[in-house]
């Protein structure tokens, strides 16, 4: 017999839900209606994108001094907590770095929550904006000074910015019936039969509430935990490699990349003072060299087979 989760079982409750939307549209043009309404407008809420709700500014003071601006956002895709004993969800784009000419370097990120998270410390945010500080020394190894202040916006927060780094795509624009995409079959069933249901006998509503929105909730709450993973910091070994008299010459960075294929999926910038490494999605490692380089001289090697990523770069 083939288990719940089997290709066979969700075919046949596709085949299913169908039949029981067009029964439901032929015989209850008002219920499917109703259906349709909730999908499109489920949906709408869900693909909506990331509004910036506040930014504040705080000091960098390791592992390389700058400033740092955190964008709170408001995001419907980010799941409400639903136990104040768990861990607050959270959604965190990745650190942008430049630099700017009166104030030097800056680094930005952005941090969305649960738009019922911030309405409910709307009279007193400073929990949000401690978790936050929180969040990016522990995601990110940085050391930050616990004194920030609230600014209006920061550099690099137009729509488009928090879009890109937060991972946003906008939805093109679909029918009504593909709305009903991002639910499982079974899910969509029990709503139909409700519906149905409702219709038959109004005197047993109460005993046919049990089923839809916990379950459409636990699995919304799954798709976003997978969809954004935060990248890891990958296993490193950072050397400074020394001729015979002991002057050091170069730094060597070996790199362990086990979930990388190809060199042409690692993105590695380098400065006289740091090397940053990034593969989308999966690794991030930001590093400052012991010695100062000569970024001019850098060369790097992936090893296909051991899934490792070496490069050496002149000291100056």
């Amino acid at each position: 017999m083939a288990s719940s989760g089997s290709a066979e079982d969700v075919l046949r409750q596709v085949d299913q839900f169908w039949s029981m939307l067009d029964d439901l549209c032929q015989n209850d043009p008002a219920a499917y209606r109703k259906f349709m309404e909730t999908q499109l407008k489920e949906g709408t809420e869900y693909s909506a994108p990331p509004v910036l709700d506040s930014c504040l500014c705080t000091e960098i003071l390791g592992p390389k001094k700058g400033l740092l601006y955190i964008n709170i956002c408001s995001w419907k895709r980010v799941p409400a907590p639903q136990d104040p004993s768990r861990p607050l969800p959270v959604c965190a784009g990745k650190l942008e770095t430049d630099t700017d000419e009166g104030q030097g370097a800056y680094t930005v990120m952005d941090v969305a929550l649960n738009p019922a998270v911030l309405q409910d410390s709307e009279e007193d945010k400073a929990e949000v904006y401690m978790m936050a500080l929180s969040f990016a020394q522990q995601q990110f190894g940085l050391t930050l000074s616990q004194q920030y202040t609230l600014i209006s916006s920061g550099p690099k927060s137009s729509p488009d910015d928090l879009h890109r780094r937060l991972g946003f795509r906008q939805c093109p624009k679909v029918s009504k019936q593909t709305d009903t995409a991002s639910q499982t079959p079974a899910a969509l069933i029990r709503q139909i039969s409700s519906l149905r249901s409702e219709k038959q006998d109004v005197d047993t509503a109460a005993q046919i509430i049990h089923q839809p929105a916990e379950h459409k909730k636990k699995d919304l709450i799954q798709v976003i935990s997978t969809s954004f993973a935060q990248p890891q910091k990958p296993d490193y070994q950072l050397e400074v490699k020394t001729d015979t008299a002991g002057v050091p010459r170069s730094v060597e960075l070996t790199v362990e990349l086990p979930k990388v294929c190809s060199m042409s999926d690692c993105q590695l910038r380098i400065s006289k003072d740091d090397v940053l490494l990034e593969v989308e999605d999966v690794y991030y490692l930001l590093l400052e060299f012991p010695k100062t380089v000569n970024e001019d001289t850098a060369s790097a090697i992936f090893n296909k087979k051991k899934r490792r990523l070496t490069m050496r770069v002149d000291v100056f």
